[in-house]
């Protein structure tokens, strides 16, 4: 049940923040490229790179901890289905410029946004492992023997 109410609230607070977010875009942008929706893929993305690549880890983040932020938050947050119908509406409405950009632009940057956190992620424990190397030789060149 706990489990439940976890994935429940991080719903609801990742919703509320991509509505916000809808607002806050529209504020600054009104034109015909579906902004708000790329701005919070792209933080969702982030969040959830986050999330898998290194907070996963510690172990003090419980497992309801986790539902919250990645299948609660994140699932709230990203706009899979709005993203779909705002770029089959470009479609329809002739706006075919528009949606390619829109697939495009959502895709690249997303996958990117990805990319980089994972890659600082892996640069990191590469440092940390050589930083240990030059720290504790002899324990290492234990860990190798074995």
């Amino acid at each position: 049940m706990n489990a439940i109410i976890a994935v429940f609230l991080g719903g609801g607070i990742g919703a509320v923040m991509r509505y916000l977010i809808g607002k806050l875009t529209l504020i600054f942008y009104q034109g015909n490229f579906p902004l708000a929706t790329l701005i919070a893929n792209m933080l969702a993305c982030f969040v959830l790179a986050l999330l898998v690549y290194k907070a996963i880890d510690f172990k003090w983040i419980s497992e309801n901890s986790k539902l919250l932020l990645i299948v609660g938050f994140c699932g709230g947050l990203s706009t899979f289905s709005t993203y779909s119908i705002e770029t089959f509406d470009l479609l329809k409405n002739g706006a075919l410029g528009w949606a390619i950009l829109n697939i495009v632009i959502s895709t690249a940057i997303c996958l990117f946004i990805v990319y980089v956190i994972y890659r600082k992620m892996i640069w990191d424990v590469n440092y940390n492992l050589r930083k240990f190397q030059v720290v504790f030789p002899h324990f290492w060149g234990l860990l190798q023997e074995s």
